[in-house]
């Protein structure tokens, strides 16, 4: 396995609800590492087996593991990796997890080539319209990691290995291959940054994470158009229940009615007015 700067660049960024754990829906708890949020599915009720979504931020692999073994006993054991996608943030533990526990890592095949050190993302963009945190975007690492042994594309036809109440939604835009994962019985959308539940370029909005309904981060997004038709998808779905890639789980009205608002007036409320990957 290929370590990089993806995996191994500790970036000084937190938020008030890092190290936390929630129990986001019956069987699934949320864990906030610095910005980013990780997730933990049981995949039943009365064993220690579960799926992870998404691994955090650079060198938080044992972090993530930790909260595992809080979560479900010293002898719980990780059946598969699931990923949104292949930012450094949502891919930051996962090659020190995959040592310990060398599980199958599930992904759309278009994120392949930046899991397999075929080609880096695209360079943030710090002249994006946005907060703080977008203009220092560009000390984010973009570099691909290599995972091959471990990787698999996701099954056709929506199905997730381990999880036979769930399904996954191609949902691109914030980038190539990004998905997002479903539970229908209960509406539960796990959402990647397709939107998130934040501000994410504002440096004071991390910081308290302040609860909103918004676009996919703005640094990192390549492809508004594509980005637009994803929110609309997930807004038909009317989840009752959202946790995304940042910020804090939100539910009910609150939900359902500010994504439709973001689904409506995504132009106005999540595209920027300028930046590298607007005028393209």
């Amino acid at each position: 396995m290929k370590k990089s700067t993806s995996t191994n660049r500790i970036l000084p960024v937190t938020s008030t609800k890092s190290g936390t754990t929630q129990l986001v829906a019956d069987h699934v708890y949320g864990y906030t590492n610095q910005i980013v949020n990780a997730y933990f599915i049981q995949t039943s009720a009365d064993l220690n087996e579960w799926v992870l979504v998404d691994a955090g931020m650079p060198a938080s692999g044992v972090k993530l593991l930790h909260v595992a073994e809080q979560l479900f006993g010293r002898d719980h054991h990780l059946k598969a990796i699931l990923l949104t996608h292949g930012h450094f943030d949502h891919v930051g533990g996962i090659v020190s997890i995959l040592e310990r526990f060398p599980v199958p890592v599930y992904a759309h095949s278009l994120e392949i080539p930046f899991l397999t050190g075929e080609k880096d993302y695209p360079e943030p963009d710090s002249s994006v319209e946005g907060g703080a945190l977008a203009k220092v975007s560009s000390v984010y690492p973009v570099e691909a990691i290599d995972i091959s042994e471990h990787l698999h594309p996701l099954p056709e036809g929506g199905a997730i290995p381990f999880l036979p109440e769930w399904e996954w939604m191609h949902t691109p835009g914030h980038s190539p291959g990004h998905v997002s994962y479903y539970r229908k019985h209960d509406k539960l959308l796990l959402a990647g940054d397709a939107f998130v539940t934040v501000k994410q370029d504002s440096l004071y909005r991390v910081l308290t994470q302040v609860k909103s309904v918004e676009g996919p981060p703005v640094y990192l997004t390549t492809d508004w158009e594509a980005a637009a038709k994803s929110v609309k998808k997930l807004a038909a779905l009317y989840p009752q229940i959202a946790a995304t890639g940042h910020g804090q789980r939100m539910a009910g009205e609150a939900l359902t009615n500010g994504l439709i608002e973001l689904a409506d007036q995504f132009q106005e409320r999540a595209v920027p007015s300028h930046g590298r990957y607007v005028d393209e």
